[in-house]
């Protein structure tokens, strides 16, 4: 198995891209991935895209994994590459991928009916 690379997706991985949030049940849109407004960020092994994160400013829209590589660290790569773009990561999700977002650092808020929102701010630039 080859090492796993984290990079900016060019254009022509749009359809890889959403295969994975797809196959994940999230819902970006298809033009918030490929859009100038937005950086979409893969996980790659060789060609093969095994995971996605689509970041619209300091807004995470969605981080996917493909379901045969989860539990990887592939995910947690995706946010740090993230992170490492910016100086607050914001992201809205489910009870379920709390435990994800606070390994990684994020403040949770409870946002009721089983949402919460997770604020992640470089120790850095709040010095």
């Amino acid at each position: 198995m080859s090492a796993v690379a984290v990079r900016e997706a060019t254009p022509d991985e749009r359809h890889a891209v959403m295969n994975v949030l797809d196959g994940a049940m999230l819902e970006v849109e298809t033009d918030r991935v490929a859009s100038d407004t937005t950086t979409t960020l893969v996980a790659c092994e060789g060609d093969r895209v095994l995971g996605a994160l689509v970041l619209d400013g300091e807004e995470i829209l969605g981080v996917a994994v493909r379901r045969a590589r989860r539990g990887q660290g592939i995910g947690t790569a995706l946010v740090e590459a993230a992170a490492a773009r910016r100086e607050r990561l914001v992201a809205e999700f489910g009870d379920r991928e709390r435990p994800f977002y606070e390994s990684l650092g994020f403040e949770t808020t409870p946002l009721g009916g089983g949402r919460l929102r997770g604020v992640r701010v470089d120790p850095a630039a709040e010095e």
